[in-house]
C-alpha cells in the first residue's frame, strides 16, 4: 500500500475524503489557535501583530467552511 492510492483500507475512508476533513480540522483548530495568539498580542499592545492574526483567522475560517461544504456536497452526491 501505497501514499499515493485512495484506498480506505485502514481508516474506512477513501484518502481524498480523509484529506478534506483533516483540512477543515486542521483549519478550524488554527482559527482557535490564533484566538490566543490575537489576546497575546493585545495584552502586550501589539495592534499590528493582532490585527494580523486577525485576518489569519478570517481565512482559516473560510478555508474551514469551503472545507465543510466540499465534505458536504461529496458525501450527498
Amino acid at each position: 500500500m501505497t501514499g499515493t492510492q485512495e484506498t480506505g483500507h485502514v481508516t474506512g475512508t477513501k484518502d481524498k475524503d480523509y484529506n478534506i476533513i483533516w483540512f477543515t480540522e486542521a483549519c478550524l483548530d488554527n482559527t482557535l489557535r490564533l484566538e490566543t495568539y490575537i489576546q497575546d498580542a493585545e495584552r502586550d499592545g501589539d495592534r499590528e501583530l493582532a490585527e494580523f492574526f486577525r485576518r489569519a483567522q478570517e481565512e482559516s475560517r473560510k478555508g474551514a467552511e469551503k472545507g465543510k461544504e466540499l465534505l458536504r456536497s461529496r458525501l450527498v452526491g
